[in-house]
C-alpha cells in the first residue's frame, strides 16, 4: 500500500467515541450541586462551598468541563462526518441552548413575579434580580433577550456558552492547519478580554457587559477541549510540581476566604490589590492559576483513568448519584436555577438555621436529583423496548368446563 492509499484510508476510517470518563460526569455533578447552593440568596451552606476557599468556583469547573465533554461529544463528528457536519451539529446544540435560556428566563420571571405579587412574602423577588427595568418596558427589552443585548446576571451562565460552543469549529479549523495557531488565537481573545478590549453589552440601558466575558473563558473551555481531543496532555505527577500546586492553593487559601479576610485585614488589602489579575468577568489570570492547579491535583487524586472514583465500595453509591446529575448537565442547570431561586424564597419563610436551612438545601439538592434520574430515563426510551411476551392462556379447568360449554343457569 502506498504512503498515499495509507493516507486516504486514515481519512476515512471512523474515529470510535471514546469511553466516558467517569471524572467529567463526577465533577460536572459538584459544580451543578454548588452553583444550586451558591445561587439561593443568603445561603448559610455556602459558606462552604469551594469557591470560599480559592479564587476559583464551580464556574470554573463547570465550563473546563463543558469544553472536555463537548470534544467527547462532537470531536468525533469532525473527524468522521467532515467540518461541515461537524458545524452544522454544534449549531444545533447552540439553537437548544438559545431556547433553553430564553425558555428559563421566562418561566423564573413569572414565578418571582407571581411570588412577588402575592404580597404574603419578605422580599421583592423581582427587584431582586433587577427584573424591573425589564417588565416596565418589555417590548424592546424582549427583543433585547432574543437578540442577547440583554443578559441579567442570574442568566448569564448559558449565553456564555452558546458563544463559546459557536467558537468551535473555527477552533477545529485552525487545528486542522496548526495547534500554535488555534493556541495563539485563544490567548489573544483572553488578553483582549482581560485588558478590557473585548466583550458584549448586558442592556440597552446602561453600559454594564456581560457578567461572564465569553472572550476570556473562552481559553479554559478550549483548555477542556484539547485535553479531551489529546492535543494537550497534562503534566506528569511528582513531588516537586504537587508541592509547589499545594503551596499556591494554601497561599490563596486566608486570600480568599471572606472569615480571615475579615478578620485580618491585611488579607483583605491584598485581595483588593490583586483584583485586577482575580476578576470573574474576564477571567483573571489568578482564578485559571488556582483552577489549573486544583483541577491537577484532584487529577491525580482520582487516580489513573478515575479509578478511585469507582473503585471504593463505601462511596460508589454516592458517586454514582453525582455522576447521574453530571450526566444531564443542561437539563438539572435548568431546573436549579428554579431551584435556587425558590430556595431563596424557603429560606425567607422557615429562617437559616441549622435545620431550616439543611432542609431547604437538601429538597433542592433532591429536585436535582430526581431530573438528572427521570431524564437519563427518558433518554434511555423505555418505550422502544421489546414488549413483555403475553401472558399465556390457561388451560381450562378439567373440572368445571369452559365457560362457552358451561350450562346456563
Amino acid at each position: 500500500m502506498t504512503d498515499r492509499t495509507q493516507a486516504t484510508a486514515a481519512r476515512g476510517a471512523v474515529v470510535p467515541k471514546p469511553p466516558r470518563d467517569p471524572r467529567l460526569d463526577f465533577f460536572r455533578g459538584i459544580a451543578l450541586l454548588s452553583i444550586v447552593i451558591s445561587h439561593a440568596p443568603n445561603n448559610p451552606w455556602a459558606r462552604w462551598l469551594p469557591a470560599r476557599f480559592g479564587f476559583s468556583d464551580a464556574a470554573e469547573i463547570f465550563v473546563f468541563c463543558s469544553g472536555f465533554a463537548s470534544a467527547l461529544a462532537f470531536g468525533a463528528t469532525f473527524v468522521n462526518r467532515g467540518w461541515l457536519l461537524g458545524t452544522a451539529r454544534i449549531l444545533h446544540r447552540v439553537w437548544q441552548i438559545y431556547w433553553a435560556h430564553v425558555a428559563s428566563f421566562v418561566v423564573i420571571t413569572a414565578a418571582m413575579v407571581m411570588l412577588s405579587d402575592s404580597g404574603s412574602l419578605v422580599r421583592d423577588y423581582v427587584g431582586q434580580l433587577n427584573l424591573k427595568p425589564f417588565l416596565k418596558d418589555p417590548g424592546e427589552n424582549l427583543v433585547g433577550l432574543l437578540t442577547l443585548t440583554y443578559v441579567p446576571n442570574y442568566f448569564d451562565i448559558l449565553p456564555m456558552y452558546l458563544v463559546i460552543l459557536a467558537m468551535v469549529p473555527a477552533a477545529v479549523a485552525l487545528a486542522r492547519v496548526n495547534l500554535g495557531l488555534l493556541a495563539l488565537a485563544s490567548l489573544a481573545l483572553w488578553i483582549a478580554a482581560n485588558t478590557g478590549w473585548l466583550n458584549l453589552p448586558a442592556e440597552p440601558w446602561s453600559d454594564r457587559q456581560w457578567f461572564f466575558n465569553p472572550f476570556g473563558w473562552q481559553l479554559l473551555f478550549f483548555l477542556g477541549f484539547a485535553f479531551a481531543s489529546g492535543w494537550l496532555r497534562p503534566p506528569a505527577p511528582s513531588p516537586t510540581l504537587v508541592a509547589i500546586a499545594a503551596g499556591f492553593l494554601i497561599l490563596t487559601l486566608p486570600i480568599a476566604h471572606p472569615g480571615i479576610r475579615n478578620a485580618i485585614p491585611a488579607f483583605g488589602e491584598l485581595r483588593d490589590g490583586l483584583m485586577p489579575i482575580a476578576a470573574k468577568t474576564p477571567q483573571g489570570p489568578l482564578r485559571l492559576l488556582h483552577f489549573l492547579a486544583l483541577a491537577w491535583l484532584a487529577w491525580i487524586a482520582t487516580g489513573p483513568g478515575g479509578a478511585r472514583l469507582v473503585e471504593g465500595l463505601r462511596w460508589r453509591r454516592l458517586v454514582a448519584l453525582i455522576r447521574a446529575i453530571g450526566q444531564q448537565s443542561l437539563a438539572v442547570f435548568l431546573v436549579g436555577l428554579l431551584a435556587s431561586r425558590l430556595m431563596g424564597v424557603g429560606l425567607d419563610i422557615l429562617g437559616r438555621g441549622v435545620g431550616p436551612a439543611a432542609l431547604v438545601n437538601l429538597a433542592g439538592l433532591a429536585s436535582c436529583l430526581g431530573t438528572a434520574l427521570l431524564v437519563g430515563w427518558l433518554k434511555s426510551q423505555p418505550w422502544r423496548a421489546p414488549s413483555r411476551p403475553a401472558l399465556p392462556v390457561p388451560e381450562p379447568d378439567p373440572v368445571w368446563p369452559a365457560a362457552a360449554e358451561r350450562p346456563s343457569p
